[in-house]
Parts: structure tokens; C-alpha cells; sequence
């Protein structure tokens, strides 16, 4: 028995040629492969392949939440200004609260590539004990936001750092992460003491 909390994350990839099989979807193979290996808790998947339509992504996030009891859900896919973009009226549509913080610094950190990174429009929200996040669609872009620039002068946060607090405080499992990769930030008075090897 592992002594660390087990948790379900919910990944969603939003895309109507990736879910018709037009092409490979590469955003939940990518998602799956950075938490990973930057979790230790052990770790149940549930994902979802689905097209750019408003209804099917908001249904898809309230079932993941509610019925499947998912603990963090990413979504990959539809943050841009393009007609069919609607993952983040998607996702407001089910939130109970919404959390800024994280897409001014996903921005942020794309902002450090490409200057189009101002039309990104990812939201991340809570939903009863659950945290939403919605992540860009390119694999590389999902790392990036994920782990941040830790090499940049001054180095530049990921977003992860703070999801693992993030998901203390709205009464989630306690995630340990691999700290090589992702060093999560707690107050001290949050932290519990590293399990025994």
C-alpha cells in the first residue's frame, strides 16, 4: 500500500478532427505523460476525447466532477478567439468559483515564445472539491505551462506549483510531486512529513 493519497484527474481533449479521426490526438497522450511523472500519488485516469461544442464540454466536465469524482480535471484544446473556441465558456459555465491566477500566468509563460500568447483566453476554476484547468493544445505548450521556465533569469513559476495547495484548500488529496520536475509550493504550516521510503 502506498502511504501517499490516491487521486483521479480527468483529462479532456477538445478538438473536432481529433475526436472525428482526422487525426492523432496528441494532447491527452502529453497530459498523461508530464503528471505522470511529475505526481508520485497513485494516479486514476479518466479521459475524454471530444469535439468543439459548448453543451458536450460543459456535460463532459460535470460528469468528470460529479459523477466520476475526479479531483483535477485538464482540459487541452479550444482557448483561442476562433469561432469554435469555446472551452472557456465551457468551463465558466460549471464553475463555482473561478481561479485568475492561473491563466494570467499561463499567458505569461507563453508570452516568453510568441506574442499571440495575449490571445489565449484559458480559464481554470473550482468546482466542488474539484479544480478545472484549462491547458494550450500543443504538447510542447502543455509542458511548458505546466513546469514553467525554470532556467529563465529570473526563473518563470509553472502553473503546477500552486495546484497541489490549490487542491488542499478546496478539501482534495494531499499530491506529492517529484521535485526534479515540479516543486510544489505549500506554506510550512500545510506541509505533512515526507513518507517513509
Amino acid at each position: 500500500m502506498s502511504a501517499l493519497d490516491p487521486v483521479r484527474i480527468g483529462v479532456v481533449s477538445i478538438s473536432d478532427r481529433a475526436s472525428a479521426g482526422v487525426y492523432e490526438d496528441k494532447g491527452i497522450p502529453a497530459l498523461q505523460d508530464w503528471l505522470g511523472r511529475a505526481l508520485l500519488n497513485p494516479v486514476q485516469w479518466h479521459t475524454r476525447l471530444i469535439p468543439d461544442e459548448e453543451a458536450g464540454i460543459s456535460a463532459a466536465l460535470r460528469e468528470l466532477v460529479d459523477e466520476v469524482q475526479c479531483d483535477l480535471v485538464l482540459t487541452t484544446g479550444g482557448t483561442g478567439p476562433a469561432p469554435r473556441d469555446v472551452t472557456p465558456e465551457a468551463t465558466l459555465a460549471v464553475a463555482d468559483k473561478v481561479m485568475p491566477g492561473f491563466g494570467e500566468q499561463m499567458r505569461q509563460i507563453s508570452l516568453a515564445f510568441v506574442p499571440t500568447a495575449i490571445l489565449s483566453r484559458q480559464v481554470a476554476v473550482v468546482r466542488g472539491r474539484a479544480l478545472i484547468i484549462n491547458l494550450p493544445g500543443q504538447p510542447k505548450s502543455i509542458a511548458e505551462t505546466l513546469q514553467g521556465l525554470p532556467e529563465r533569469n529570473p526563473p518563470v513559476h509553472g502553473i503546477f506549483a500552486a495546484v497541489p495547495y490549490c487542491i488542499d484548500l478546496i478539501g482534495g488529496p494531499y499530491l506529492e510531486t517529484d521535485g526534479q520536475l515540479c516543486q510544489a509550493f505549500r506554506p510550512k504550516s500545510a506541509q505533512r512529513p515526507k513518507p517513509a521510503a
